[in-house]
C-alpha cells in the first residue's frame, strides 16, 4: 500500500495522524507501541517487537535482599483453602 499524509502541528510537537484507509492496517491499533528507524531517506515505522523474557532474565541480580526473603508471611482468612 502506498499513500501520502501530511505532517501536523500538535502542540509543540508534529504529529504523523494516520486516518482513512490507513486506519485498517492490519496488526495495527491506537495504543500500539512502534518502533520509527529514522534514516537519510526517511522514516520506516513498525509495530515494536516484543522480546519474551526468560527465567533467567526474570531472575537476573536477585538477591535474599531485594526478594525479600527475610519477610515471612502469615496467611489470613481463608487463604490456604483449596
Amino acid at each position: 500500500m502506498h499513500t501520502q499524509a501530511v505532517l501536523q502541528k500538535w502542540g509543540n510537537s508534529i504529529a504523523l495522524r494516520l486516518s482513512g484507509n490507513l486506519k485498517t492496517i492490519p496488526h495495527f491499533a491506537a495504543g500500539d507501541t512502534v518502533d520509527i528507524e529514522i534514516t537519510e531517506r526517511g522514516l520506516f515505522i513498525q509495530k515494536a517487537t516484543v522480546h519474551p523474557l526468560s527465567e533467567v532474565d526474570l531472575l537476573c541480580g536477585l538477591t535474599a535482599y531485594t526478594a525479600h526473603a527475610d519477610e515471612q508471611i502469615v496467611p489470613i482468612g481463608r487463604e490456604l483453602e483449596g
